[in-house]
């Protein structure tokens, strides 16, 4: 392990010795217990975060493959769903209708209205299919909708943050952990002192809440250190630079660090820019331009950490749904990755010093990295390679 590695994982050590040993719910308690520490401490969890048996342990889809699913996402304005939307129309159901599991892929979009996402889901249960996926929703809004689902044996899987209902299976990374990992290396960045802004994704759903929720408790700890203002980028660069150019006009004085959810880090990098202010230091997930930006100006920070590489956030989502409509048996309601980071040598490796600052597209690591199928294997009873299934 190199000494930048070796760092960002004793900050995420020392986080954690602070709080108290691994939750032991039913299902929890039957993962190993490196991921318990790691990714299921109690006090290390977004509280509404459901940690009990997956409601699928024992679950039989309706009729053999090939299955229909759908898609009904919340929201298609930024770059992060357009990777999701490239992952899925391109690679994912070329690949598992090349295999005979699916028929059809049926996707809905709700811009960010939950009643028509409600409205959606149901006609997709109407419609035939036999496995919803959801995306980045709010986390109670949709918990009714997801029971009438599983009564007509439909399973329902959140994508990118956690609903509330027991009948939904939940997928990401752990969000309380990646944004107290942010908190503590962008406290580290600065040298512990100075004034930060926080630029939260979209407010009222689970991954962005429990993100921010995370990045302040880990700030807190840090006297020096003050949160000078609190906007929302709602993971969106267009958004979040016009955001944070309308605080900069209003607050003149220095600002040390932006603590900032994916994908906004673009649009910081071109506020600031415009602004003709010192650029500060500023967390930086996965989207190119940004990470161009460090390629270019290898001493403007130490790190990035990313939270949901998009095509791989998905395909973990759409693998952890094929294992259960092949009866695998998920062990737990929510499956949950880590983080991912990058040193400046990782990106040497990535990309070269003529890449493109303009860029909206986003740097994977290959769902193999993100979430492996010996990784996912852990989380089932029945585990198996859900692509060589045969009904």
């Amino acid at each position: 392990m190199n000494i930048f590695k070796a760092s960002l994982a004793a900050l995420a050590a020392a986080a954690l010795l602070s709080f108290s040993p691994a939750a032991k719910a039913a299902g929890v308690d039957e993962l190993p217990k490196d991921i318990q520490d790691k990714l299921y401490n109690k006090e290390f969890m977004d509280s509404a975060q459901p940690l009990g048996p997956s409601a699928y342990r024992d679950f039989k889809a309706k009729k053999g493959p090939p299955w229909k699913i759908g898609y009904a996402s919340s929201y298609a304005g930024n770059t992060w769903r357009a990777g999701v939307m490239d992952r899925l129309q391109n690679s994912l159901i070329p690949k598992w209708k090349q295999l005979g599991l699916i028929s059809e892929v049926i996707v809905t979009q709700s811009n960010l209205d939950d009643k028509t996402q409600i409205q959606q889901m149901r006609q997709l249960v109407d419609q035939g299919v036999d496995a919803i996926i959801v995306c980045c929703s709010n986390p109670t809004a949709l918990n009714q909708t997801v029971d009438y689902a599983k009564n007509k044996g439909i399973p329902v899987f959140s994508a990118v943050g956690y609903l509330t209902s027991k009948n939904s299976m939940n997928s990401s990374s752990n969000y309380s952990v990646a944004g107290s990992m942010m908190g503590d290396w962008l406290a580290k960045e600065i040298g512990f002192k100075g004034n930060v802004l926080i630029v939260e994704g979209i407010p009222g759903t689970s991954a962005s809440d429990a993100q921010d929720r995370g990045a302040k408790k880990a700030l807190s700890k840090y006297p020096d250190i003050k949160i000078v203002g609190s906007i929302a980028g709602m993971w969106t660069d267009q958004v979040a630079q016009a955001e944070i150019q309308k605080w900069l006009a209003t607050n003149p004085g220095e600002l040390d660090g932006i603590l900032i959810q994916s994908a906004s880090e673009l649009g910081a990098i071109r506020a600031l820019k415009q602004s003709g202010r010192k650029m500060p230091k500023i967390t930086i997930g996965g989207e190119l331009g940004a990470l161009c930006y460090w390629r270019k100006n290898p001493d403007f920070i130490s790190a990035a950490i990313q939270t949901w590489p998009p095509g791989d956030d998905f395909e973990m989502t759409w693998n952890i749904m094929m294992r259960t409509l092949q009866g695998q048996g998920p062990k737990v309601a929510s499956i949950l990755t880590s983080p991912y980071s990058i040193n400046i040598e990782d990106l040497k490796k990535i990309m070269k010093e003529d890449c493109n600052e303009d860029s909206d597209g986003w740097h994977m690591p290959g769902v193999e990295t993100w979430a492996s199928k010996a990784y996912l294997d852990q989380f089932f009873l029945r585990p198996a390679d859900p692509e060589t299934y045969k009904p």
